[in-house]
């Protein structure tokens, strides 16, 4: 079974739209129509998530989110038709995991979903990932090159750890800074560019190898080949 979502949401018609679409995908779903009822069930400490739409009868969203918030860290994802800069500023600074904007795509809020959910999940992976000679432990975080250590900062750790759990897959330089930065970061994509260059620094540049590979206009790629 999937994760436990809670939708508080006051128009039935969406409610029940995200409702089916997030069974289709394997989640469990809870309804409320209304910011009171929508924090009593939030606050009860069953659910993995909470997709919060702003405007709510007897309780707005924002209050419900900021009530929450002095009991529980459970991920809130805002839903809400109000898209001005100053309305996600306080959605965020009040405790919002993640701010979608009505009308939205089923597929951008699964997406934002299932990151959400991997922050806080205990996920099924190897904590020994392996790659041309490259070895990367996400318990102990280290990272070896043919038995010589390799020392990295958090986010170029961070970075490799991505593309290597992803191996074969061309990344696009979006999706890295959504998994690897954070939904919410607000600077150049060509962050990511600086990394790769660092990371190439430290290992290609070192021990002789084209770890990553450059997909021009698309992203980056770890393969098994060299």
């Amino acid at each position: 079974m999937g994760a436990n979502i809670l939708i508080v949401e006051d128009e039935e018609k969406i409610a029940r739209f995200v409702e089916l679409e997030l069974g289709y995908e394997g989640y469990a779903t809870t309804k409320a129509f209304d910011g009171r009822t929508g924090l009593e069930l939030a606050e009860s400490g069953r659910f993995d998530l909470v997709l919060l739409d702003i405007m709510l009868p007897k309780l707005s969203g924002m209050e419900v989110l900021r009530r929450l918030r002095r009991t529980s860290s459970v991920p809130v994802i805002m839903l809400t038709a109000r898209d001005s800069v100053m309305d996600k500023v306080s959605g965020l600074d009040s405790g919002a995991s993640d701010y979608i904007t009505k009308p939205f795509a089923i597929e951008e809020l699964l997406a934002r979903i299932r990151t959400a959910l991997r922050k806080t999940m205990p996920q099924q992976e190897n904590t020994v990932l392996s790659c041309c000679g490259v070895t990367l432990d996400t318990a102990r975080r280290t990272v070896t090159v043919n038995g010589a250590p390799v020392e990295l900062t958090k986010r170029e750790f961070d970075l490799l750890h991505y593309l290597m759990k992803n191996k074969g897959l061309v990344i696009s330089r979006e999706t890295l800074l959504e998994n690897v930065w954070g939904f919410d970061f607000t600077g150049e994509t060509n962050a990511v560019d600086v990394y790769v260059r660092y990371l190439r620094g430290k290992i290609d540049d070192v021990f002789g190898l084209k770890l990553i590979q450059t997909v021009r206009g698309v992203g980056y790629v770890i393969k098994d080949e060299q």
